[in-house]
């Protein structure tokens, strides 16, 4: 029989791609460096030089279990290492690599880190704007989603509705900064305020209050934005990181978990993320990308292209009337629609100017929209003559 459930969740495909294959098909007809495409978030700057130069030496390997044999649940033991280390040397953390788990990404290392720490029934709280896959990997996990709405002054934290949403229920909370689809930061103050409310929550509960951090855009920030590592600030937390966008290889799926070496059960949930592995069919990310982000360490791409778009794009929409929030990081920016609905505004700036903006109401921030500016900067530079016919007419 038919599993119903997912039959129906046809029914609600993402947004973004559904805008995005709707820019490819524009592009087929007009081509696409015609087609302002600011839907999805796929890195725009290449792949370094030197992390190609990694992998061609390790696929020359003679052994070739190396690079292409099981590791083991958890992930290499000396990639693990190598990963803490590195930590340990940039956030002064005190990680081993028992500490870490390799995971396909940051989607699949929130998979695991949800289900080490939370049990069917258990709430989750997570902040407007949020990404939307959120839904999916906690609703489908058995979880339920708590969303508090945002602060649209600055998208920081509304405390009050946080302290009101965080009831005995609540097992975890889910936080992304740098933002995605806002660019926004959050500050050393917010963190700080967020873990002294979770701390008196678990007192006053008697049980453990997880956060969870997602954090696959921490590499893109801006200058003179305040940009605290969350861990060092709440000891039941947990990093959930991908090497998709610092390195730009969404493509390769890969990823971490590092658990605060002060959680509760810091021991054992690297260990028990390899038995959760058996339920999702995991099974570890590819060996040789294990051991290429291990060599690379704190390699990047350039990823300055990214704040020279987005400051090209804010002040533009800015004098054009949009207002914005500045982002202090990622390559997204989240203006309010000019109009009550963003849905309409963003189907007429794709049917009158070939833009492709992103409403945010599945964002739980209706009235706005994302622009993903991972784009060359002279496409960038030819859509605001676009946007000032869509804002002007």
């Amino acid at each position: 029989m038919i599993n119903e459930f997912y039959k129906e969740m046809l029914k609600g495909k993402s947004v973004i791609r559904t805008l995005s294959e709707r820019a490819v098909k524009r592009g087929q007809e007009i081509g696409y460096g015609n087609v302002f495409d600011f839907s999805l978030g796929n890195p725009s700057v290449p792949v370094p030089g030197e992390f190609t130069d990694i992998l061609k030496r390790l696929t020359e390997n003679p052994d070739s279990m190396y690079i292409h044999g099981y590791s083991q649940s958890q992930g290499i033991p000396e990639v693990r290492k190598a990963l803490a280390d590195q930590l340990n040397r940039r956030f002064g953390m005190e990680y081993t690599g028992e500490h870490l788990f390799m995971t396909t990404g940051a989607a699949g290392a929130i998979a695991h880190a949800l289900r080490a720490v939370t049990v069917k029934g258990d709430s989750v709280i997570t902040f407007a704007p949020f990404f939307p896959e959120y839904h999916p990997y906690i609703d489908n996990a058995g979880r339920h989603l708590k969303v508090v709405p945002p602060d649209t002054v600055n998208f920081q934290i509304d405390f009050d509705a946080f302290e009101e949403a965080l009831t005995e229920d609540v097992a975890a909370v889910l936080i992304n900064s740098p933002n995605n689809p806002s660019g926004t930061v959050y500050s050393t103050e917010t963190v700080r305020t967020l873990a002294d409310i979770m701390d008196k929550a678990q007192k006053k509960y008697g049980h453990s209050i997880f956060l969870l951090s997602d954090e696959p855009y921490r590499e893109i920030i801006f200058k003179g934005t305040d940009s605290p590592y969350v861990t060092k600030y709440y000891d039941n937390s947990i990093s959930c990181y991908s090497y998709s966008k610092s390195l730009s290889i969404p493509g390769e799926r890969i990823g971490y978990i590092a658990v605060n070496p002060a959680c509760e059960c810091a021991d054992i949930i690297s260990v028990m993320c390899g038995q959760i592995s058996r339920g999702l069919g995991h099974n570890c990310p590819p060996a040789l990308f294990q051991r290429a982000v291990a060599e690379a360490g704190e390699m990047t791409s350039d990823l300055s292209v990214y704040e020279t778009n987005m400051n090209l794009l804010y002040d533009a929409l800015t004098d054009l009337g949009l207002e914005i929030v500045k982002p202090g990081g990622t390559f997204y920016m989240m203006p309010k629609a000019p109009v009550p609905d963003s849905v309409e505004f963003c189907m007429k700036a794709f049917e009158e100017q070939d833009l492709v903006l992103v409403p945010t109401d599945s964002f739980g921030c209706p009235g706005y929209f994302r622009i993903a500016y991972c784009v060359d900067t002279e496409k960038a530079e030819r859509s605001l003559e676009a946007f000032k016919r869509l804002l002007k007419g």
